[in-house]
Parts: structure tokens; C-alpha cells; sequence
């Protein structure tokens, strides 16, 4: 935010630039914020599975494989953070 509004804070007394550590720590940012979320969204949709397992034990291999796709397309998000933050 800072090189947007001033260019000129970008670049360091000795003519180096800082935008190379700038992007790095951006791109630690991502994939941080993307393994927190995707994390945190699996830990909650496998409590919620076992809680219905454990209360109708019957629906217990349909529960698992909506589990397993939704698990997959969370671990894919994560996955395209780390593309994107390389």
C-alpha cells in the first residue's frame, strides 16, 4: 500500500529496491491466510460430519463422500494460493 501512494518508498538510499522483500513478505501473507482458512474450514466440516454420523449412523457413507469432495475442493483453494503466492 505504501508503493502505491509513494513510489519513491520503494526504492531504497543506495539505488536497491525493496519490491522483491515486499512481494515476499505479500506472498507469505497469501499462502498464511489461505492454509488458515482452508484449515479452519475443514476442522469445521468434519466435526459437522461426525456430528451427523453420530446421530444417524445410517447416512454414514453418504456423509463421507460429500465430506471427502468438499475436503478436496478446500485442500484445491489452498493449493492456488501457494501457485499464486510462488
Amino acid at each position: 500500500a505504501v508503493t502505491l501512494v509513494a513510489p519513491e518508498a520503494a526504492h531504497a538510499e543506495d539505488g536497491a529496491v525493496w519490491i522483491p522483500a515486499l512481494s515476499a513478505i505479500g506472498a507469505g501473507f497469501a499462502i498464511g491466510l489461505a492454509a488458515i482458512g482452508s484449515g479452519v474450514g475443514q476442522g469445521i466440516a468434519s466435526g459437522r460430519c461426525i456430528d451427523g454420523i453420530s446421530r444417524q449412523p445410517e447416512v454414514a457413507d453418504d456423509l463421507r463422500g460429500v465430506l471427502l469432495l468438499s475436503l478436496a475442493f478446500m485442500e484445491s483453494l489452498t493449493i492456488y494460493g501457494l501457485v499464486i503466492a510462488l
